[in-house]
């Protein structure tokens, strides 16, 4: 399985943003990746420069989220929804999405709920729990 570092990560979505704005062709995960990239412009200067990139250090403290953890969750949820893993994922977020008239919206809140089940294994040690993230999503598309 791949498992990419925090400075493959990076250089991924700089090298994707870096070849969309010279005009290169793209991956297709690249291609998804620009796709999001393009939904947060105040992102792109944090992209602009692999090297600052790869240094960046994000905290809490600092006030500012960390925008490649950020894009990664979109290509999760958006991977998630490709293949409808969690089974169902693919309808709770389209649902939402539906209800909150905007894809992107609906990934933020889809967001928050990876997050909490990424924290709840994190915590308790257990493998993530694939029934309580689609619960909470589908909570949220139905509320």
């Amino acid at each position: 399985m791949f498992n990419p570092s925090q400075l493959d990560v990076r250089r991924f979505f700089c090298e994707a943003w870096r070849k969309e704005c010279d005009g290169m062709p793209l991956t297709p995960m690249e291609t998804l990746a620009v796709q999001w990239i393009a939904e947060h412009p105040e992102h792109h200067a944090d992209l602009a420069d692999v090297d600052a990139a790869l240094a960046a250090v994000y905290t809490v403290e600092d006030g500012r989220s960390n925008p490649f953890l950020h894009l990664s969750m979109h290509l999760t949820i958006s991977e998630q929804c490709s293949i409808d893993q969690p089974r169902g994922v693919k309808q709770a977020v389209e649902l939402l999405a539906a209800k909150r008239g905007s894809l992107h919206d609906a990934h933020h809140e889809v967001m928050e709920c990876l997050g909490e089940m990424v924290w709840a294994s994190q915590r308790s040690g257990l493998p993530p729990d694939g029934f309580a993230y689609l619960d909470c999503v589908r909570t949220r598309a139905t509320r």
